[in-house]
C-alpha cells in the first residue's frame, strides 16, 4: 500500500519526537513530561496506521479522531515544556509548526470523510 503524505509526515514527526525525547532526557534531565510527549507524539502516526485496517468508514473516521486527540495532547505537552522554560521558543516553534500542519491535515481528512458519509 502506497503511503500518503499524511502517513509520511506522521512518521517524520514521530522520529523528531523520539529524538526530542532523547534530548530532553540527556540534556535537560527531564523524565516525566518527556515520557508524556513521547507517548502521544508517536501515537499520532500509530493511530493513523491503525486506521488502514478500519472495518468501516465510521471506524476509519473514529481512528483519525483518536490520532487528532493525540496530536492535540502533544501540543499541550509541547506548550507546557515551553511555558516551563524547559525548551526555547525556537525549539517550540519548529516542532509546533510540524504539529499544527498534522492537525490541519487530520481535520481536513475527517471533514472530507464525514461529508462523504452524510
Amino acid at each position: 500500500m502506497k503511503k500518503s503524505i499524511l502517513d509520511e509526515k506522521c512518521m517524520l514527526f514521530a522520529v523528531r519526537i523520539v529524538k526530542f525525547y532523547q534530548y530532553l532526557c540527556t540534556e535537560k534531565k527531564e523524565y516525566v513530561l518527556s515520557k508524556q510527549i513521547l507517548r502521544c507524539g508517536t501515537s499520532i502516526g500509530a493511530n493513523l496506521r491503525e486506521s488502514r485496517n478500519a472495518q468501516s468508514t465510521s471506524d476509519f473516521i473514529h481512528k483519525l479522531n483518536i490520532a487528532l486527540k493525540e496530536a492535540d495532547e502533544t501540543q499541550y505537552w509541547l506548550e507546557l515544556l515551553k511555558l516551563s522554560d524547559i525548551i526555547t521558543e525556537e525549539y517550540y516553534d519548529t516542532l509546533n509548526q510540524d504539529l499544527s500542519e498534522l492537525i490541519a491535515m487530520l481535520i481536513s481528512s475527517i471533514k472530507t470523510l464525514k461529508s462523504k458519509v452524510s
